[in-house]
């Protein structure tokens, strides 16, 4: 089992990430979403609260350049279903799980971004909550090692998910030119502390430089009520 302290210390540019998990006495179930940035659109960005879920908004609405990529909803809830995503792609899933599709059946219809070279991947999963049961799952798609006429799709669902674990997926490798996408299975990592510890870890570990904002949430998966916190590297936005 990773430790996300060191995973995150010791990469300068895992892009986008999602983890999901457990808390360390099984009462939670745990999920965040981080974004970085390189560009100035990029770190132009604040996560804000929409019902809910949050969505990206810009900071300085006045800079706002290229808006395709960069302002959609990362985090929406349908019923007992939380969705955490890196693109509008959140959209594609709620409206699959609407019509009764599961996770890989929702993202069929989509691929990795158009933002060649780097055709950077979209990575969701989905945590579903039930009757004091707790299950969740991944899923990435991504090009085919940068060729971008094959799209490779992988989900993963974990069932049963073990107290003070979790999963990590982040869209590159690390820093590069074209950027690498993530290889391989989620990573299983460690999930320790209660919402504001375990919250203020993953913000001190993000590159100081290329981090813009990150979202947990700890659900209870007893009663269903949740906890929220929100961090912005340019503070809040004015609403």
């Amino acid at each position: 089992m990773l430790q996300l302290e060191q995973e995150l210390k010791s990469n300068a540019y895992p892009g986008r990430g999602i983890v999901i998990g457990r808390s360390r006495d099984g009462k939670y179930a745990v999920a965040a979403y981080f974004i970085m940035g390189r560009s100035s659109n990029s770190r132009n960005r604040v996560f804000v609260t929409e019902g809910e879920g949050i969505r990206t908004q810009a900071f300085d609405p006045s800079k706002l350049e290229d808006p395709s990529l960069i302002i959609y909803a990362p985090v929406r809830v349908l019923g007992k279903d939380t969705i955490v995503t890196n693109g509008d792609q959140t959209d594609t899933i709620y409206e699959g799980l609407e019509k009764g599709l599961g996770l890989e059946q929702s993202l069929r219809c989509r691929e990795f971004e158009p933002d060649g070279p780097n055709y950077t991947p979209r990575i969701s999963g989905v945590m579903h909550i039930e009757e004091g049961a707790f299950d969740f799952a991944m899923s990435i798609l991504k090009s085919n090692g940068g060729d971008p006429s094959c799209c490779c799709r992988y989900t993963y669902a974990y069932d049963n998910v073990c107290p003070g674990e979790g999963r990590f997926i982040h869209t590159y490798m690390h820093d590069g030119n074209p950027l690498p996408s993530f290889q391989g299975e989620p990573k299983t990592v460690a999930v320790e502390g209660n919402i504001d510890e375990f919250t203020q870890m993953l913000w001190e570990n993000l590159n100081e430089e290329n981090k813009v904002s990150l979202f947990v949430r700890y659900i209870d998966i007893a009663s269903g009520g949740y906890e929220t916190r929100i961090m912005n590297k340019n503070g809040t936005a004015e609403q």
